[in-house]
């Protein structure tokens, strides 16, 4: 075939130099979803969600030594080699499953021989971020799927076909905010959350922003939270039985604006206000609506903004000492959408004998690195064990970390 002549060639970049904007134009990517509602006036920041590490860290690299706990406390490695590790849960027999995003696994920790051995039980999943066992089972949320593994921990080498429930539970098939925490409650219900599907937008407030609850088969829907924009770590008081959550904050407010927060649900249904109102803060990006907070159900502590509060427990072991009995340990993954970094530590939320908070104190800290802005890690979960220590879930470097008190 002959070649075209370099006179036809020239005259066709002529005609696509003309075209190719026009094609540009048309066919151009639509802004991703973390991008979504940033104003016109900061389209050249350089923010963006940090990118997440998808190996394991090797433990001798672990940021270990920089972690600072409270006088009396210490802080030591309990597991590596779990890349992505975020949601745990603990299973009877001592067994902690923990959920991913970006890598599509879970994985299932056990202790042997005085060591933690690490396995892959499920992979290729979206987003499992969620895991919960009951009854010997280990439920697995990923997005809208809902899988559960009978008889888990007798068969964690071959966890073999778990059964379907994903028809039965009938969860939006979003993606953004789509992951989900999952626990089931003091009455046997299986609660998770849904996202909002957006960053800041009108949506369907019946389907979206959401803490639901299930019977464990999937029957009994029931809303026992609205207008709470992506809570990704939920518990229970053990004096009171009353569901309590973290929540995430919208982007592209502000560095300081806004907060994230701490709730207390005190009836099921109870609306907390997005995508009007954030703490009393009426957005202005949402025009539809009331005109102002009042009718809302208000946040019982601030969390800072863009810290990323996800996973929290309230405590109810026996080894620290007396004044963190019932009090709540709160995962602060950390921000990205700031200029000063912020969260990338666990904090406690200090109750009063009636349940208020009065005060929101560090205690795991040294993961952010104040003075070159940078974080050395991210920690999304939190879980007391049954011997009272508290597991800290480390997401970027694939650990999860043991906190106990005295000897």
């Amino acid at each position: 075939m002959r070649s075209p002549s370099l006179g036809r060639l020239a005259a066709i970049g002529l005609a696509t130099s003309f075209v190719l904007p026009g094609l540009a134009l048309a066919q151009q990517a639509p802004a991703p979803g973390w991008a979504q509602g940033r104003p016109d006036s900061m389209a050249g920041s350089s923010l963006a969600p940090h990118a997440p590490k998808l190996t394991a860290t090797p433990a001798d690299q672990l940021p270990t030594a920089a972690l600072r706990v409270p006088q009396g406390f210490k802080v030591e490695l309990w597991a590596s080699g779990a890349p992505g590790a975020r949601m745990m849960t603990e299973s009877p027999n001592g067994t902690v499953f923990v959920g991913t995003r970006t890598l599509g696994r879970v994985y299932a920790i056990s202790e042997e021989g005085g060591q933690r051995r690490v396995r892959t039980i499920a992979s290729q999943l979206t987003d499992p971020n969620g895991v919960a066992v009951r009854d010997g089972a280990l439920y697995v949320i990923a997005i809208n799927r809902v899988l559960r593994f009978d008889g888990i921990e007798g068969k964690l080498d071959a966890p073999g076909t778990p059964v379907d429930m994903t028809a039965a539970f009938g969860l939006p098939s979003e993606a953004h905010h789509g992951w989900k925490f999952a626990a089931f409650g003091p009455d046997g219900r299986l609660y998770m959350n849904i996202g909002v599907p957006c960053n800041i937008c009108d949506y369907n407030r019946a389907t979206h922003a959401l803490i639901v609850s299930f019977n464990p088969d999937g029957s009994g829907r029931r809303i026992e939270a609205q207008g709470i924009r992506n809570s990704v770590g939920f518990d229970w008081n053990p004096q009171t039985r009353e569901l309590w959550a973290t929540n995430n904050g919208r982007d592209w407010a502000g560095n300081d604006t806004p907060e994230d927060t701490l709730h207390r649900i005190r009836r099921s249904g109870e609306d907390f206000g997005f995508p009007y109102c954030a703490h009393g803060w009426r957005d202005p990006a949402i025009t539809s609506g009331p005109a102002t907070c009042a009718e809302f159900a208000q946040p019982v502590a601030l969390l800072g903004p863009h810290t990323a509060a996800l996973g929290m427990r309230f405590y109810t072991g026996t080894q620290f000492p007396e004044a963190y009995r019932n009090q709540i340990f709160i995962a602060r993954r950390g921000s990205w959408n700031r200029e000063r970094l912020s969260g990338y530590d666990v904090v406690v939320a200090e109750l009063d004998a009636n349940g208020a908070v009065i005060g929101v104190e560090p205690f795991l800290t040294g993961l952010r690195d104040e003075a070159n802005n940078r974080f050395l890690g991210r920690p999304v979960d939190v879980l007391v064990r049954r011997d009272g220590s508290l597991l800290v879930s480390d997401e970027q470097n694939g650990a999860i970390y043991r906190i106990s008190y005295g000897n």
